[in-house]
């Protein structure tokens, strides 16, 4: 370990290039602004919590959603990726057993008593809460758990559908096992710093979150999540490399509102679990699929239509998360394309989460498809992420496009909209020159 001048020092001569370049990439540019990125990091920890401070760094990144759209919640399939957009934090252990951690661009986090270990009312919906979380569930599978100080900047992208939250949680779970758990990948693995950032948010923020977010975030790279034991997810991994095939993920910004849209998303799940009901089962994944379409002539006069077609997303959507791992694992990057433009026509006819139904003239998520589709057909793919309705759209973009794509999604919901990312192939992890 470094002390906080001679951290620098080392970032400075270039001795953190190699990680940095398997985060962020490495051309020149990138480069420089992440050292600085960096640097400035350790000057505002040594501004907030004393100079010359033995310290380690750490990384999480955000997430976005790639195939899978709304089956985790009825036990699905999803992939998902990590991208390169991170939370940086810039951390030195205490002996006050006390997490103190200042976010950059906003004030201290409230100091975090490692003594106590139930949630506290006062801490609901707070960053606090997520770390007390965290380290109550290392406690409780039997590791141990200290005070630290950290200075974190972040520019995972808030509101946006990249899982800034999850990121935290991630981050925090990484720098428990770094600092107190000799970083044992064994007992707490990247899948399980992740179901830990899940306990955090459900039981102690006071949010009932799915847990693609928090894995996707920890594990890194393209990974494919079957929740058909949701206590026991199987999580599989592949690298994607965007560049290798001149292609980047753009992630665009329709600037729509979420309120009011609470009762859409959870309409959803509800219609799918209605159709499970009718077969006596809780979640559609444990209704078999042929079951599921011979009797939709009897399940349509229960339910609806509007659920019928729904659970035929969810049906589809599964299969098509994992052919989409298995196209990255394989290299086949023209039917990754075309999977991913499968899958979001099904999220817009099918399971119908393209704009709400309660106010059909804001329709911004179902125009930037639309912009996508007239720049991208027959060489790219686009498809709308997360909960839908309103938000952002994901785009793999051919690099030679990327200027053209751009100036349409800026033209059209503001500058800024459009943000120009990659896959990155590290979850949750301390920032070493070995990295």
């Amino acid at each position: 370990m470094a002390n906080t001048r001679e951290l620098k020092q080392q970032i400075a001569q270039g001795l953190y290039d190699g990680a940095l370049a398997k985060l962020y990439g490495g051309d020149d540019a990138t480069l420089a602004a992440q050292r600085a990125r960096y640097m400035q990091a350790v000057d505002h920890f040594a501004e907030e919590f004393g100079p010359d401070r033995t310290v380690r760094l750490y990384s999480a990144p955000g997430r976005t959603e790639i195939g899978g759209n709304h089956t985790d919640h009825n036990n699905g399939v999803v992939l998902a990726g990590s991208v390169n957009l991170d939370i940086v934090a810039v951390v030195s252990p205490n002996a006050d057993n006390v997490i103190r951690v200042k976010s950059e661009g906003f004030g201290r986090i409230s100091d975090v008593d490692l003594s106590i270990r139930t949630p506290q009312p006062k801490e609901a919906e707070h960053s606090a809460s997520l770390i007390r979380g965290v380290a109550v569930g290392i406690l409780n599978d039997g590791g141990q758990v200290g005070g630290f100080d950290a200075y974190t900047t972040s520019d995972v992208l808030r509101g946006s559908g990249l899982s800034s939250s999850a990121a935290f949680e991630v981050c925090i779970g990484a720098i428990l096992r770094g600092e107190y758990n000799g970083n044992d990948m064994e007992k707490f693995s990247q899948v399980r710093i992740a179901q830990i950032g899940q306990y955090a948010e459900n039981v102690f923020f006071g949010k009932p979150c799915g847990l693609m977010d928090q894995t996707a975030c920890a594990v890194g790279g393209v990974i494919t999540i079957d929740f058909k034991d949701p206590a026991h997810p199987v999580v599989g991994q592949a690298k994607l490399d965007l560049a290798k095939h001149g292609y980047v993920l753009c992630i665009s910004d329709t600037k729509g509102s979420h309120a009011d849209l609470t009762d859409d998303y959870a309409a959803i799940r509800r219609e799918m679990e209605s159709v499970a009901a009718c077969f006596g089962q809780k979640v559609l994944r444990d209704v078999p699929e042929a079951d599921f379409y011979a009797a939709i002539p009897d399940v349509r006069k229960k339910v609806g239509d509007r659920a019928v077609v729904r659970a035929i997303h969810f049906y589809n959507d599964c299969r098509r998360a994992a052919e989409l791992c298995q196209a990255v694992q394989n290299d086949e990057f023209d039917k990754f394309l075309r999977l991913i433009i499968e899958g979001g026509h099904s999220s817009f006819e099918f399971n119908q989460n393209a704009y709400s139904i309660k106010n059909p003239k804001e329709q911004g998520v179902s125009l930037a498809l639309a912009l996508s589709q007239n720049i991208l057909n027959g060489r790219g793919a686009w498809r709308l992420q997360g909960g839908g309705f309103a938000g952002t759209i994901q785009a793999f973009v051919p690099e030679d496009l990327v200027d053209a794509y751009r100036a349409a999604i800026d033209g059209c919901f503001g500058a800024g909209s459009c943000h120009v990312l990659n896959i990155r192939n590290y979850g949750a992890v301390p920032v070493t020159p070995e990295l």
